[in-house]
């Protein structure tokens, strides 16, 4: 009887994970750490309360259910294994990354120095939650309930997949693509190191190196000619998309424009 309390919370608190991962933009975390219109990021305290609450309800599943080593793998694993399978899969992530860069723009577009601490913390603090739920909790429990390794690895990856929203209306399919593949293969590892420890390793230097390599996905990079330059000759490294703060943009046009032809209009009369 006290057995099947114990499971019946951690079902409880696994329902939780879920419903905060869906939540994920409310906090700025995970893929919605994009700053806005003006450039500024998620307050990062919003964004460490949905880390922190994460990683609590993690533990308090490790402490509630009754074997949560053996049947959800909340450990490293074999040591060996889980490091050199973490680092190839990283390896494979960094691989990508660089090769969708040059894809879409001929070169790697670095982010400025500013973004990489919370970028860092972006990678890891998601990294460590969404393997624990999803390659750890739902996998193992999916497995517990008599499905094969590879139905409880491919239905976990389709529900992270759907839990991030990476593929709402007007998403990234190469997100989607990325999404599903790093719960396949962090769902792969974990079963064969016996713990979440390599899922964690490939899955930040994945997300970190996407980063890296292609800044955020909705900002733009304006060009060293464009004339935008301050007053050192050096462009502005990032701007917000188009789309992105149009009506403050127009209304700056329109008084540039009305002020060009004022003085055109002040030449000719003299």
């Amino acid at each position: 009887m006290e057995e099947t309390i114990r499971v019946l919370v951690a079902l409880g608190l696994t329902l939780l994970l879920v419903l905060l991962r869906l939540d994920a933009d409310r906090f700025g975390a995970a893929e919605y750490d994009e700053p806005d219109d003006f450039g500024d990021t998620p307050p990062i305290l919003r964004r460490l309360a949905w880390y922190v609450a994460g990683i609590a309800l993690v533990i308090g599943i490790y402490l509630v259910f009754p074997d949560p080593t053996g049947v959800l793998r909340l450990t490293v694993g074999d040591q060996t294994t889980a490091l050199l399978g973490g680092l190839a899969f990283a390896a494979v992530g960094v691989a990508q990354a660089v090769v969708v860069a040059f894809l879409r723009r001929r070169r790697l577009r670095l982010p400025p120095a500013r973004a990489y601490p919370g970028a860092i913390l972006d990678a890891v603090g998601t990294a460590v939650v969404d393997e624990a739920v999803f390659r750890g909790i739902m996998l193992g429990l999916l497995i517990a309930i008599g499905l094969e390794p590879v139905v409880a690895i491919a239905l976990q990856a389709i529900a992270y997949t759907l839990a991030t929203r990476v593929g709402r209306a007007g998403g990234d399919p190469y997100l989607v693509v990325l999404t599903l593949g790093i719960g396949l293969v962090g769902g792969w590892l974990t079963i064969a190191t016996g713990g979440i420890a390599a899922a964690i390793i490939g899955h930040a230097g994945t997300r970190l190196a996407t980063f890296v390599a292609t800044g955020y996905p909705g900002w733009e990079e304006l060009p060293e000619d464009d004339g935008l330059s301050d007053g050192a000759g050096v462009a502005a490294e990032w701007i917000a998309p188009e789309g992105r703060g149009d009506e403050d943009a127009q209304d700056e046009a329109s008084v540039s424009q009305l002020d060009i032809e004022d003085r055109d209009a002040g030449v000719v009369g003299a």
